[in-house]
């Protein structure tokens, strides 16, 4: 039987594609072949895949597929293909965007359209360098595919510590998630997390028979007294590697501002950190680093 057809929409600021040495080229280097072992489909906004071709990285690649420039609507494009798909083909499975922080086309209202759309349809919104390689990688061994030695660092969570974080409708679902991949989460060096969250998961770990003279989730505060700011440093300091956000995209935040430091300072250090915002995309993410 044929595997499907697996459709991502591309994009990336101007400071990852403008050089040799940018993380647009650094992803393609390291997944350049695991895109054409996949046969994936990558809908590229314009300069993005003007960039690609230059490089020759991809070079004979039927799969890179040009949509229009920023500026002629590329990247509302993508957020309606993430939305339904066209001409009988199905939605796009996920994005990947390349944020620069500090580009202010990374808050334009499409950037952040796209990000909600894929959190609302439960598929991957990737914005860094680490999280682009490792979706790749993600994918291939959902397809049935063995895994790459190549990128065993990445998945090395003995020295790596995670974030789980849940907005308040969002909680239940985070800890039926620790829940169900507990002994893969327990594999990270360290775990922390923000207010009642962490109070939840370390109730749930203790109940596992995890010792009660220690929390399995060193707890920070919550997010709207400044947890997810705390975290933030972690991320900038390299003190913690990914995050794991289950963001409610239908509510209005009154901590907008610390959610955003927090998204920012992971793209800050685009090549060491990752960071998932939905459920099905942490359950699709756990089941196939499970099974590396």
């Amino acid at each position: 039987m044929t595997s499907p057809v697996l459709r991502f929409g591309l994009a990336a600021n101007h400071l990852h594609h403008e050089s040799y040495g940018a993380a647009l080229f650094t992803w393609l280097e390291q997944s350049a072949a695991a895109i054409r072992e996949l046969g994936m489909e990558l809908y590229t906004v314009g300069r993005t895949c003007d960039a690609i071709e230059r490089s020759g990285l991809l070079a004979g690649y039927p799969g890179l597929i040009r949509y229009p420039y920023g500026r002629e609507g590329g990247l509302m494009k993508l957020v309606a293909r993430v939305t339904e798909g066209r001409d009988g083909a199905a939605p796009f499975d996920g994005a990947i965007y390349l944020i620069d922080p500090v580009d202010p086309s990374s808050i334009f209202p499409e950037a952040l359209a796209l990000k909600r759309q894929c959190i609302t349809h439960g598929r991957p919104f990737v914005s860094t360098l680490m999280g682009a390689i490792e979706w790749v990688e993600v994918e291939r061994i959902g397809m049935g595919l063995a895994p790459d030695p190549a990128l065993d660092s990445i998945f090395d969570f003995s020295r790596q510590t995670l974030a789980l974080i849940a907005h308040d409708a969002l909680k239940d679902q985070m800890v039926d998630f620790a829940a169900s991949h507990f002994d893969l989460l327990s594999r990270f060096a360290g775990r922390v997390g923000t207010g009642t969250t962490s109070g939840r998961l370390n109730e749930l770990a203790w109940s596992r028979g995890w010792p009660k003279d220690r929390p399995w989730i060193q707890p920070y505060l919550s997010g709207p007294l400044g947890g997810d700011a705390q975290i933030a440093e972690l991320v900038l300091e390299q003190r913690c590697q990914r995050v794991i956000f289950f963001e409610d995209p239908h509510v209005a935040r009154q901590h907008e501002a610390d959610i955003q430091l927090l998204e920012r300072a992971v793209r800050v250090v685009t090549d060491k950190a990752a960071c998932i915002a939905s459920p099905a995309v942490a359950d699709k993410w756990a089941r196939a680093v499970s099974r590396r």
